[in-house]
């Protein structure tokens, strides 16, 4: 199969890495890639988010199977584009990535579903915004309706934290996806990461994980894309995971049929787990980044067969394959994220690191200068390993983070510190 992988991120290395392995794979192109993809397939330039443009390159290209990794392309209705033109794509309709593209759509959902989330209120001017804010106090959650890289949502621990950032949504600072804000209720208890894949019929959970939003050690600080991950999540036990099946996810893709929007991709379901009882905090309609570093380095080859089935809707006769093992993801940042920070700093000591089925550098935002990798965002490395035991992959991830040299950057050094702590 000639396969095209859309994105750019350590999620999108991870996914090649994984799908690379599988012998029904002949060729991989991934459009932009980055500096660590080119290392195991073809990158190409090419605008993702532009349907016309993508199914023009799938045609040339002789592509059997494109893998779309980012939200930005299914919210432009990419994946719409390719199936109208006979290719075979996993990932949404633009019309169910509302899940993720729209706070109010999902709530709407969940209500019609009848699954348990968080009260809400949707605002559309500044003024009602505040004056919810002022009826319900703090801790209070405050969101961009719209995609805003995974960092439009504020935990506004006081009420003026909450006012001001209802004033900065609707002020501009996160462009189109703050012109509209849903306030939720702060929920209590243990966030984690479930992921199902959906062929508009059939659920079939692929894994969970945790992962660490906020940029400091012991969870401090501002939110991020994600400082790092693990797998499985030993809060997601076998009867938390049945709940969530029963209560949120099957009822939520029963009601997408019934609103003539069916489900088709990977289904990222955010959940507050207290007392053993599942909440809905956030559906998402990709692979988590970083969880996905850590659920491909368990998985690998099958992930294709396994997307494979899902966009030809033969979920029914797929099975997942998993070992009695664990993964950590450690992402490397630029010093100043996710604030300000600087490009084109030097990335040293990658060449000298082993990668293999339990050790992987998967890259982000980097690139090549003159033989050297470079870093080019603020998220820039995954470092991830498997083992049989988490504290064991923790050690391993640890061991290769050592071994970079890249003066220019940092990590958390406690990724996985609720989970260690209760072993």
């Amino acid at each position: 199969m000639n396969i095209l992988i859309l994105g750019s991120g350590g999620r999108e290395h991870s996914l090649a890495w994984a799908v690379k392995q599988n012998p029904k794979c002949d060729r991989l192109i991934v459009a932009p890639g980055n500096a660590g993809i080119a290392a195991i397939a073809e990158c190409a330039a090419l605008d993702i988010n532009d349907g016309a443009a993508v199914v023009r390159f799938a045609e040339e290209m002789a592509i059997d199977f494109v893998i779309i990794g980012p939200e930005s392309p299914l919210a432009a209705g990419v994946s719409d584009r390719l199936r109208a033109a006979g290719v075979l794509v996993f990932g949404p309709s633009a019309a169910a990535a509302q899940l993720e593209a729209s706070k109010a759509f999902t709530k709407k959902i969940c209500d019609a579903a009848g699954a348990p989330t968080a009260a809400y209120g949707h605002f559309t001017d500044a003024a009602a915004a505040r004056a919810y804010v002022r009826d319900h106090g703090a801790p209070i959650v405050i969101k961009a309706d719209g995609l805003a890289a995974g960092k439009g949502v504020i935990i506004a621990e006081t009420q003026d934290q909450a006012l001001a950032a209802v004033d900065d949504m609707f002020s501009g600072a996160f462009g189109s996806a703050g012109a509209e804000v849903v306030i939720e209720e702060f929920m209590t208890g243990e966030e984690a990461s479930f992921f199902v894949l959906c062929d508009g019929e059939t659920v079939l959970p692929i894994g969970t994980a945790q992962d660490h939003k906020r940029v400091g050690e012991g969870d401090t600080g501002p939110n991020t894309g994600g400082m790092g991950a693990y797998s499985p999540a030993p809060v997601m036990t076998d009867a938390v995971m049945q709940a969530t099946l029963d209560q949120i996810v099957r009822p939520t893709m029963a009601e997408m049929v019934r609103q003539g929007t069916p489900y088709q991709g990977v289904l990222f379901v955010g959940l507050m787990i207290e007392n053993g009882q599942p909440r809905l905090v956030e559906y998402n309609v990709r692979f988590g980044d970083p969880e996905c570093q850590a659920l491909m380095m368990r998985l690998g080859a099958q992930v294709l067969d396994l997307l494979q089935s899902c966009a030809q809707g033969q979920l029914a006769q797929a099975r997942v394959n998993w070992a009695d093992d664990h993964a950590m993801t450690v992402v490397l940042a630029a010093k100043g994220y996710p604030g300000a920070y600087e490009k084109g700093s030097v990335i040293g000591g990658l060449d000298h690191l082993t990668e293999d089925s339990h050790h992987m550098v998967f890259h982000a935002g980097t690139g090549q200068d003159a033989g050297h990798i470079i870093a080019t965002g603020g998220r820039v490395l995954a470092v991830t390993a498997r083992a049989d035991s988490l504290s064991a992959a923790r050690d391993k991830a640890y061991g290769m983070v050592d071994e970079i040299t890249w003066p220019e950057g940092f990590c958390r050094r406690d990724i996985g510190w609720r989970a260690l702590s209760d072993t």
